[in-house]
């Protein structure tokens, strides 16, 4: 018998859990007698009635099994979690709300079993239904960061992950507390297939994840994978102090030779707010690089774990 493992973060997903749930095992139907499945749902502190409808279906359903945190950690925390707890032979990532279709689970194993790939990941090849600032913004980061990086993350790539269970492993020895899974799931490599599809709108429930979120996470993503940043502030830097030695040479010429006396305090007063701009900016990406540094050497839990599933 194979076993798969299927991990599911949910956070406040009350009036989509039933339809997933439903959908998914529709699919699951689709495989072979021989596999055998594992769906563990990772409760990312919901404030509503997610965790009971979870254990409602873990009565009902002895593949059903389910962790749940004191608090919410966050989306890369129960990812953790649920990889940790994971016991089959191939694992894969979904996200309750459907936007990750259920009916790809037959594809993507058929391609690791069929071509020996070692995982295959899904990809949107269109944002349809998103605003257009942050499709605009998603392409602009994706550019960044592939330029700061010395391997590729997929434009358009989900957490929606077939993976062996090798790959599983080589991502838990990756033990950070900053955590960015497409980067991670990227730089671990392996031979991954990518599927695309057109992006599908959430079924129910509204979306946790505002602009502002999206934008913190993106930083969380190139502070956790690049020291490029760092590198820019060094170099602006240089070249602010080149420019100002160039222009306290011209107005040593101008004053001495020329005998134009020097005036003009109101772009003084400019170039010297300038300058104390990009020195706050420079040490603003410090901070950041320290911040991330505090976190890991403090060496914090990434979850901790209220109740789970006896079967777990």
């Amino acid at each position: 018998m194979e076993k798969i493992s299927i991990i599911v973060s949910c956070y406040n997903e009350e009036k989509v859990l039933p339809l997933f749930y439903e959908e998914l095992i529709k699919n699951i139907k689709k495989f072979p007698k021989n596999v055998d499945f594992e769906i563990i749902f990772v409760n990312d502190g919901s404030k509503d009635n997610t965790l009971n409808i979870i254990k409602s279906l873990s009565n009902k359903d002895s593949k059903v099994k389910y962790i749940s945190f004191s608090r919410n950690f966050g989306k890369e925390a129960a990812i953790f979690a649920g990889l940790q707890n994971s016991t089959g032979d191939y694992v894969t990532l979904m996200d309750a709300d459907l936007q990750d279709p259920p009916y790809l689970l037959i594809e993507m194993y058929n391609y690791i079993i069929n071509e020996n790939y070692d995982a295959v990941g899904t990809k949107r090849v269109n944002r349809t239904g998103e605003p257009i600032i942050r499709s605009f913004f998603a392409k602009i980061f994706y550019k960044l960061i592939n330029k700061m990086t010395s391997f590729e993350m997929v434009d358009g790539a989900r957490d929606y992950v077939f993976m062996k269970k090798t790959v599983v492993n080589a991502i838990l020895s990756l033990k950070e507390y900053n955590r960015y899974s497409k980067g991670l799931f990227s730089f671990v490599g392996f031979d991954v297939k990518w599927i695309e599809y057109k992006n599908i709108q959430r079924v129910a429930g509204q979306t946790k994840w505002s602009f502002w979120k999206l934008m913190k996470y993106a930083l969380e993503a190139i502070t956790a994978f690049s020291t490029t940043p760092l590198i820019i502030s060094s170099i602006i830097g240089l070249l602010f102090c080149v420019v100002s030695f160039l222009l306290i040479i011209a107005i040593i010429f101008k004053t001495l030779i020329l005998g134009d006396p020097t005036s003009g305090w109101p772009s003084l007063v400019c170039i010297i707010f300038m300058v104390s701009g990009i020195q706050l900016f420079s040490l603003g990406i410090i901070g950041q690089y320290l911040s991330k540094t505090y976190l890991e050497v403090k060496q914090r839990p990434i979850y901790i774990i209220k109740e789970k599933s006896e079967n777990l």
